[in-house]
């Protein structure tokens, strides 16, 4: 009994000094974002949290304070408690010490700028003359079972002036079940890399997407984050970041040497980085630097903030060629800390929000993306033959045909039942689904057409308004592939109630290059015109639900077209036109035009045009469909050259016309996005007035505010007033910006966006049009506005206010406020 008594007093004496282990995270109070390597104090032992703020403390007394610290911030203090396990610490901003810059230390800014100056030793783009390698990537939408909660909630859903609804909600619990058995999409390809004298080349060797016979050849020009830590500006959800190993990246960055560690036997430098703005969306990271040659070993980068980011790098270091060549390649991306849909790929990927039901925490915020990606076979400084260098990626056709022992060499973890599961599953849900149709059919329609057995119907065509024709109901449709691959036919037919008058089109084209896509030509059509609109014929056709600004024009032509022209795709990262038309126009308003001497109220035009449409930063894929621009990147260029012919097929006029337009827009991780318009065009020669410019106006001459409220178009001036200006050379600048939603509740979710548009124009030969009045654009013409967008299911409101020397006496001649609607089809 005594040794019991002796066991039961070692056993209480042994509780009293046991030390409990505490672990906890720093994090930004307001961003949320983890502090890293902040330094801890408790027990008089000083520590640091790792980059991901994380940290532990063994407890040994409840009444001794922790202490947490970070530059630029106020310290926190804090007691233990046994009884809690995991700690949050969120440190507030010293906004006295923010106002101070923070300065890297001058060793690591030296290490920093000796990686920089050796990149072209080390990246293996700019280093090695050739090398090849395949590389397996597989890419997974999935979630983590045992995080989601299987609890049937009970939530109260908001109704517009009622009261709220309850509701049984067992989404998450379908969502665990469904997560469990299988993943929810995922797609493997593998491909080719090729490098020969500064060109690249992909070429997928194999490729299997769930669900579907045909892949979304989207998906496989899929670039989430750049293939080389190298690359500048760094590009990350296909939105370009400025790369820390870049000297302007070094003004962006802070840098912090850790420790020196060994990978594969050579020594590194374990560096972080962040960004000197904190609550910045910027990278953060690890970079493992080699002591010896500045190459980067191994990369960690994260962002926090709408979107939760993780890549790692890897490699492997050839002693050979001394330089370090990629091994693997991982990719994360989760929801973050907003509200709106994240889309990636134009919402090909998409994480739902929880906007609509903030009370519930939707199960689809627990889904994730993956990447992983690892080549093989790689081969260095040896002969390299690419073949079509100037398609960044080809898609044989054998290649979505490779059968079930082709994938198995790469089945990298057996244990993952939910692979093969998902597969199986989907190909299915596909089926009972037809989501494969769906896609199809979704394409077709953001082009604005619905197929219907051989024909695609025109959705452009069927009904529309103006105020010179009233309604105008008609047909049109286009032949598709399931009648030729080789020809197609467009027509279509419409009928104006108001002027009482039947239009009609047809176009014959036939296919003389596959891969080029080049088609050749012949029209003729017997319609109606906009006076002086310009019409770049390379833009690409997008469907709209309807055009707003025909609706208020009431000033048309007749032009009855024949026309002969060959569209192609040959030239590099190009969209060409080349045709020759004869015009015969008669205006539809009181209108003649004088001509050395001669009056002219109806006139015969003969024309070249010429036009090229040039995306010189976006990439293309070959596919067995044609080429796709699967990387859209900005700016664009459009030039188009117009030059009638003199005595030829009865051509009345002598001009030539230069028109150009470039588009730049600037996405943000955050979500916001600007963007810059100019458009510009010059023309020589006798033009009569249907051919000259009128810079979009949609404004409608009436005297009261309310009296002018119509449709907003999308980059037209709004505050101009329909025929008040016309110009025979001008140029406009257009400055948008676009802010995320804000959310005032009931699914009203405005999108504001800031707009300054800006003319300036002249005419020197005005008295050559008679019957219609006109200004000139020789002082600018300047609006801006504020736009509210997709306040309710797409409408939303639109003001702006006119200024500078074509401003108008009285102030609400100046002021026009519009409705707007944007049609979002999912696409």
């Amino acid at each position: 009994m005594k040794y019991f008594w002796l066991f039961l007093c070692f056993f209480i004496s042994l509780s009293s000094v046991a030390q409990t282990k505490i672990k906890g995270q720093v994090i930004d109070f307001d961003s949320k974002v983890p502090i890293a390597f902040a330094s801890i104090s408790y027990d008089n032992k000083k520590f640091n949290a790792d980059w991901e703020g994380k940290f532990t403390i063994d407890v040994k007394d409840i009444k001794i304070p922790a202490r947490i610290n970070f530059k630029g911030y106020y310290e926190k203090t804090f007691y233990p408690q046994k009884e809690i396990q995991f700690i949050t610490i969120k440190l507030v901003n010293d906004l006295n010490e923010k106002k101070t810059e923070i300065y890297t230390d001058i060793e690591v800014n030296n290490i920093i700028k000796k990686v920089i100056e050796n990149r072209k030793l080390n990246d293996p783009e700019k280093r090695l003359e050739n090398f090849q390698y395949k590389n397996y990537e597989y890419v997974q939408v999935t979630a983590n079972p045992d995080s989601i909660s299987s609890k049937i909630d009970t939530i109260y859903k908001k109704r517009l002036l009622r009261s709220p609804i309850m509701k049984l909600d067992s989404t998450n619990y379908k969502f665990k079940k469904f997560s469990e058995k299988q993943h929810l999409y995922q797609t493997e390809k593998v491909n080719l890399i090729q490098h020969h004298q500064k060109q690249n080349k992909e070429t997928i060797l194999a490729t299997r997407m769930a669900g579907f016979e045909q892949p979304i050849y989207e998906y496989l020009g899929l670039k989430l984050i750049s293939y080389s830590v190298y690359e500048n500006p760094f590009e990350i959800l296909e939105i370009p970041v400025q790369n820390p190993i870049s000297n302007y990246g070094r003004r962006l960055y802070n840098y912090k040497l850790i420790d020196t560690v060994k990978i594969e036997g050579r020594s590194s430098y374990r560096i972080y980085f962040e960004p000197k703005k904190l609550n910045t969306n910027r990278l953060r990271g690890l970079l493992y630097i080699d002591t010896e040659n500045y190459a980067i070993a191994q990369a960690y980068f994260r962002i926090y903030g709408v979107v939760n980011i993780n890549a790692t790098y890897t490699f492997d270091y050839k002693k050979e060629f001394d330089i370090w060549f990629p091994k693997n390649r991982k990719f994360r991306v989760s929801k973050g800390n907003n509200h709106e849909d994240i889309k990636i790929l134009g919402g090909t990927i998409k994480f739902s929000s929880s906007l609509e039901e903030i009370e519930n925490n939707n199960a689809t915020d627990h889904a994730f993306v993956v990447i992983e990606s690892t080549p093989f076979d790689i081969e260095i400084n040896k002969k390299v033959e690419i073949s079509k260098p100037r398609v960044k990626i080809e898609i044989p056709e054998n290649s979505l045909k490779r059968d079930n022992e082709y994938w198995s060499v790469f089945k990298k973890d057996s244990l993952d039942k939910r692979k093969l599961r998902t597969y199986t599953s989907i190909d299915s849900l596909s089926l009972s689904e037809k989501i494969e149709h769906k896609i199809f059919l979704g394409r077709k329609i953001i082009n604005g057409y619905v197929p219907i057995s051989i024909f695609d119907i025109d959705l452009r065509s069927i009904v529309k308004y103006n105020n010179f024709e009233g309604f105008r109901f008609g047909l049109g449709a286009v032949t598709n592939s399931k009648l030729s691959d080789k020809y197609k036919v467009a027509f279509y037919g419409a009928y104006g109630l108001k002027d009482d008058e039947f239009k009609f089109g047809i176009t014959p084209s036939y296919l003389i290059h596959n891969n080029s896509e080049t088609w050749v030509s012949a029209s003729y059509t017997d319609d109606i015109s906009e006076i002086a609109q310009t019409n770049f014929v390379t833009d690409s056709r997008r469907f709209k639900i309807y055009d707003p600004r025909p609706i208020n024009i009431s000033t048309f032509y007749n032009n009855k077209m024949s026309s002969a022209f060959i569209e192609s795709k040959f030239l590099p990262k190009t969209s060409s036109y080349f045709g020759i038309s004869h015009n015969q126009i008669q205006p539809l308003f009181d209108y003649t035009f004088i001509n050395d001497g001669k009056s002219y109220t109806n006139y015969t035009i003969t024309a070249l045009q010429l036009a090229i449409q040039w995306n010189p930063f976006s990439n293309y894929m070959q596919t067995p469909v044609g080429k796709i621009e699967y990387e859209k990147r900005h700016p664009k260029f459009s030039i188009q050259y117009t030059q009638t012919l003199p005595n030829l097929l009865e051509n009345d006029f002598v001009f030539s016309k230069l028109d150009f337009k470039t588009y730049y827009e600037l996405p943000f991780l955050s979500g916001q996005k600007s963007s810059i318009l100019l458009q510009t065009g010059i023309a020589f020669g006798d033009v009569p007035i249907t051919h000259l410019y009128s810079i979009v106006p949609n404004n409608l001459n009436r005297d009261a505010i309310l009296q002018r409220i119509t449709f907003a178009g999308k980059n037209s001036f709004e505050t101009m007033y329909f025929n008040e200006f016309f110009s025979n050379k001008y140029a406009s600048l257009q400055l948008k910006h676009t802010f995320n939603k804000i959310r005032l509740g009931y699914k009203i979710n405005p999108e504001f966006t800031i707009v300054t548009r800006m003319a300036v124009g002249s005419n020197n030969k005005n008295n050559q049009h008679i019957g219609i009045g006109y200004k000139t654009l020789e002082d600018g013409f300047f609006e801006s506005g504020v736009e509210c967008n997709k306040i309710f299911k797409g409408f939303g409101l639109v003001a702006f206010y006119r200024y500078g020397p074509n401003q108008l006496a009285h102030i609400d001649d100046n002021i026009a406020v519009k409705i707007s609607y944007y049609l979002d089809l999912g696409f």
